[in-house]
């Protein structure tokens, strides 16, 4: 048992559809894993999350669905909330991205990279791109994702 202050992972995640709802499931499974012992976790949809969970967080992961070649309108009603609130307050936070595309990603991926670039946050992996027809692999890919960022918290990697 340590005395450290317990690290915050905010998932905010757009899950419209019941496969969006089984990555999301995964991930916090994986973020809640039972050897992470000092990371509180949190999901949140964008619709409800602001600036105060931005504020904080230790470490951010953003799922969304590829809609039109761009990120759901839940999660750029996020960041058209949140984006100058925590600009000077949350640069170097840091962040992974799940984007579920039906076709190719690149536009989504691309908005997002944008804001992030301009919020300064730091990706701390490659983005989880889970693209074409369903694959239950997404699930996995998920999982480990969840366990990665959270285990890197629980470390004080960042």
């Amino acid at each position: 048992m340590t005395d450290l202050p317990r690290k915050q992972l905010f998932i905010i995640a757009h899950a419209p559809s019941d496969n969006l709802q089984r990555m999301l499931d995964s991930i916090l499974r994986g973020a809640r894993h039972a050897d992470i012992e000092n990371v509180d976790v949190h999901s949140i949809n964008p619709l409800q999350a602001g600036p105060e969970q931005v504020l904080q967080a230790d470490a951010i992961i953003l799922m969304t669905p590829e809609n039109l070649g761009y990120m759901s309108g839940a999660m750029k009603d996020f960041f058209d909330r949140t984006y100058y609130p925590v600009l000077e307050e949350k640069q170097g936070l840091a962040c992974a991205l799940v984007v579920r595309a039906g076709f190719d990603g690149t536009g989504t991926l691309r908005a997002l990279n944008t804001i992030l670039t301009g919020l300064r946050w730091q990706q701390v992996q490659e983005p989880l791109l889970c693209k074409g027809s369903w694959d239950e692999a997404f699930l996995a890919q998920c999982e480990e994702l969840g366990i990665s960022i959270a285990a890197g918290l629980d470390a004080g990697i960042f």
